[in-house]
């Protein structure tokens, strides 16, 4: 019985998807390469962010660009916002509670036509606002 395998879906990408999705955080390149390294030991750096830029153009991921810190990756491909710890940089997923589109409640554009909103949260994280740096 032969299985019908999606051709752009390698041995390699499909291991970098299944650590993406089995990361709890929103790892960086150099983080998936290290985790997909253990199993596939002659893979480089570069071929994970050939592969990463691949998926989120294919729509598979989200690359999250955010301001001031190295860029990102989120298995959940589907829009939605992020907080991140000013301090240890933690990011995690954020649920916002409304009804309304974040775009439609901008009241003045500038004159730009929105496209895409990316909202980010910045605070302290637990684990951060416990210790006593």
């Amino acid at each position: 019985m032969s299985q019908k395998r999606n051709p752009r879906m390698t041995i390699q990408r499909r291991m970098i998807l299944d650590e993406l999705r089995a990361s709890r955080s929103h790892p960086t390149a150099d983080e998936i390469y290290d985790r997909v390294r253990r199993r596939l030991p002659r893979i480089s750096l570069g071929t994970v962010y050939r592969n990463l830029e691949a998926l989120a153009s294919q729509g598979a991921i989200q690359r999250l660009d955010l301001a001031g810190v190295q860029r990102r990756f989120d298995h959940m491909p589907a829009p939605h916002h992020h907080i991140r710890c000013a301090r240890c940089g933690r990011l995690e997923d954020i649920v916002i509670g409304t009804s309304t589109p974040i775009g439609e409640l901008v009241r003045d554009a500038r004159g730009f036509k929105i496209l895409d909103v990316s909202l980010e949260f910045l605070g302290i994280c637990p684990e951060c606002q416990g210790s006593s740096d």
